[in-house]
């Protein structure tokens, strides 16, 4: 397991971030602002730093560039974390450096999946094939608001029936088991239904996300399911 530095101003992100990395078994430093992040930085030299481009002091770009220029991005690779991505945002940051970027609000899967790339790829990673990548990514953000009848029609047809909203239980039981089988029940028919958001199933379910995060564990939901499908 990593040690995992997340920075952001916004102490709900901060907050739900660790919460997810640390039950993944990282260990996580936190920072809200560039000063905090460079003295995290060097007390605890992070194996991987999730950094939000928006800051109220030093941009997360302007950060990127200064560890990339002391010779770090090698060993401590950098996911960058936006709310208001465009595509020259996302090659900007992979022309630094950057190992991915995502977009807010980030979806569980796609954050453990771009954690585990980046722990595990190479750190001689070609710029040009991540910049590359990263446009695909944003042109998909920038285009996911008005998909085509075509590109609706694939998705619908490639993805998993999933949980369907007319289920049976069995009531023969003691209230407490029945009640877990239901909220459990509950919690994959949204969880399909979202495309794996976290943040669009706590609006749907009127749950607060570490809270569901924690919900979902404690019933047992198979959340790798949901992180290997790669949903947005």
């Amino acid at each position: 397991m990593a040690t995992i530095l997340v920075v952001d101003d916004e102490l709900g992100i901060r907050a739900l971030l660790s919460e997810i990395l640390t039950d993944e078994g990282h260990t996580v430093e936190l920072a809200e602002n560039a000063a905090q992040a460079r003295a995290a930085r060097d007390r605890c030299k992070p194996h991987l730093v999730l950094l939000d481009i928006w800051m109220p002091d030093v941009d997360g770009i302007t950060l990127l560039k200064e560890w990339a220029g002391a010779g770090w991005l090698p060993t401590m690779p950098v996911i960058m974390m936006s709310g208001h991505g465009t595509i020259d945002t996302a090659v900007e940051a992979t022309k630094f450096g950057a190992a991915a970027f995502l977009e807010k609000p980030i979806t569980l899967q796609k954050l453990l999946r771009a954690v585990d790339q980046a722990l595990t790829k190479p750190a001689a990673s070609k710029p040009a094939a991540a910049a590359l990548e990263a446009r695909h990514d944003a042109s998909a953000v920038m285009s996911r608001s008005a998909p085509s009848l075509g590109e609706a029609t694939l998705v619908a047809a490639a993805a998993p029936a999933g949980p369907q909203a007319q289920q049976a239980f069995d009531l023969d039981r003691p209230l407490r088991e029945a009640r877990d089988a239901f909220e459990k029940s509950y919690f994959e028919f949204h969880l399909v239904k979202e495309g794996g958001s976290m943040t669009r199933v706590a609006e749907k379910t009127g749950l607060e996300r570490t809270h569901l995060y924690r919900k979902l564990k404690q019933l047992g939901v198979d959340l790798s399911r949901n992180r290997r499908g790669g949903g947005a």
